[in-house]
């Protein structure tokens, strides 16, 4: 797949070259993760799926979230203290989440370049920069404060 976020076809086309079968739940879901503006909760993929198709479960979203992640078709991150989000893999990127209003902005994952060198060399551990999010206070929320 290329670097940047997939669309449908490639996705479909990644699922027939691993033999998988391409069904009508794994092809909404891909539409919704390539339709969505930003990253989703899975309770919010499946409500999108069953306005599509009413007929997936719960446990067919979640089993197809599973399976696209082991595929490397999707990725999931935890932001703060809130339920995991997934969002199509594409370019490596990680993301600072607003204590105040909440908004998650994503950054270019080479903003962990430094701490990723200096956590391997210090304690041999290799950050997983897609699943990198740092909480903290936003430039807006911060002019707010000083009014």
């Amino acid at each position: 797949m290329s670097p940047e976020s997939p669309d449908v076809n490639e996705i479909l086309s990644e699922i027939r070259g691993a033999t998988k079968r391409v069904t009508v739940a794994k092809r909404t879901v891909a539409e919704v993760l390539v339709a969505a503006p930003g990253h989703l909760t899975a309770e919010e993929i499946t409500q999108e799926v069953q306005s599509r198709q009413p007929d997936v479960s719960p446990s067919t979203v979640y089993r197809i979230l599973e399976e696209f992640e082991a595929m490397q078709i999707v990725v999931h991150a935890h932001l703060d203290q809130h339920a995991a989000v997934f969002h199509l893999a594409g370019a490596v990127h990680g993301h600072l989440t607003c204590d105040e209003c909440g908004t998650t902005f994503e950054i270019p994952a080479a903003h962990f370049d430094a701490l990723s060198k200096d956590l391997m060399r210090t304690f041999g551990f290799m950050l997983d920069r897609h699943h990198v999010a740092v909480t903290g206070t936003c430039e807006y929320c911060q002019a707010n404060r000083r009014l």
